[in-house]
């Protein structure tokens, strides 16, 4: 891997920046100085994450004048509910953290949600980071804001938007990521290539990518550079924003109806290759495109169905907090490049999931 730092402004406001390279987890403490005063700094991480990369972490930040805590919780999607929140936020307030002070998210999807929305709430809003260590992570979530807990009737129901103030992903962080946790970002990768277009989506489909791939770097940040401008666009999800949703309405009912056994990005797979099979089946695309997404998933090591019936699906969509009233929102893949958002009353979700999965 290149030992090059790429730094991607994201202008939103307040404007931040994310950096993608090797050495960033033992240089935080030093990259976080340039941009914000030593102060108290909370760490939250996982029963994963935190073995590995915690004292470490710790390390550079003391290095660098920050005096640092530290909340762990059980790793997985199971964790991310009110509890765990509320069980942060009894931390952060035990620790005396004030406005002037930080929350560090270090870890994956999960890690990034449950710190950034404690942040959010505690004391009506403090400073936050995000030190990704995962690839779902690094592409997705650590950016744009958007932070979530889930509750029993839907996945990210209860959240708010708070900006971070840095992200800081080190790429070698990724060579300690288990295959399924691998795969389960490039899940979120192949869904921005089919919205970025064939400049991404190429550069996929030769062949299955790995933590040691040399073009990584330089896909990470071309993820991370389409995703910061369409949030500058629409920071709250108000339009353009929502097409980063491909796949996720019925990626949502599968973790759902999964019990969230089922990884999100998995999930996410699965969703984005029924609704372009959908997409196909009812003449909304310009070109076949379920010949291009598929293949791209299933040699990453991902799901192009799911075993559970159109019916479950469509029953557990009707929670996602897409739907407004009697529609609901689906992200339609027209082409590779070009993807558009399509309403259709509720009542015809469930042929347009049948489609998708030919039953």
């Amino acid at each position: 891997m290149s030992q090059t730092i790429q730094t991607i402004p994201v202008r939103t406001k307040p404007e931040y920046s994310a950096a993608i390279g090797e050495g960033l987890l033992d240089r935080c403490g030093q990259r976080l100085r340039e941009v914000l005063e030593p102060c108290r700094a909370a760490v939250i991480t996982d029963s994963n994450v935190g073995p590995l990369y915690l004292e470490r972490t710790r390390a550079s930040l003391e290095g660098a004048g920050f005096a640092v805590s530290a909340f762990s919780f059980p790793a997985g999607e199971g964790s991310k509910n009110l509890g765990t929140l509320g069980e942060a936020l009894e931390f952060l307030a035990r620790e005396r953290l004030t406005r002037t002070d930080l929350v560090v998210a270090l870890g994956g999807g999960v890690t990034g949600d449950m710190a950034g929305l404690a942040a959010a709430l505690y004391l009506r809003g403090i400073r936050y980071v995000q030190l990704p260590t995962s690839l779902l992570a690094a592409v997705d979530s650590s950016v744009g804001g958007k932070t979530a807990v889930d509750l029993s009737a839907g996945k990210n129901l209860a959240g708010a938007f708070l900006q971070p103030s840095a992200v800081l992903c080190d790429v070698t962080c990724l060579a300690t990521l288990p295959p399924l946790f691998f795969a389960d970002g490039m899940a979120e990768v192949i869904k921005t290539g089919v919205l970025v277009g064939e400049e991404l989506f190429s550069l996929l489909e030769p062949g299955p990518l790995t933590p040691e791939s040399g073009l990584l770097p330089r896909i990470i940040a071309r993820c991370i550079s389409y995703k910061a401008g369409v949030v500058e666009r629409d920071e709250k999800e108000q339009g353009e924003r929502k097409l980063l949703n491909l796949g996720h309405t019925v990626g949502h009912a599968i973790e759902k109806v999964s019990g969230f056994s089922i990884p999100h990005g998995h999930a996410v797979a699965a969703g984005t290759a029924i609704i372009a099979r959908a997409a196909e089946a009812l003449g909304w695309t310009g070109e076949p495109v379920a010949g291009r997404i598929i293949p791209c998933l299933e040699q990453n090591g991902l799901p192009a169905d799911t075993a559970f019936s159109p019916e479950e699906l469509a029953e557990a969509a009707l929670g996602d907090k897409k739907r407004a009233g009697d529609a609901i929102t689906l992200v339609v893949p027209e082409k590779i490049g070009r993807c558009a958002m399509r309403t259709v009353p509720v009542g015809e979700l469930l042929p347009v999931i049948r489609a998708g999965m030919g039953r």
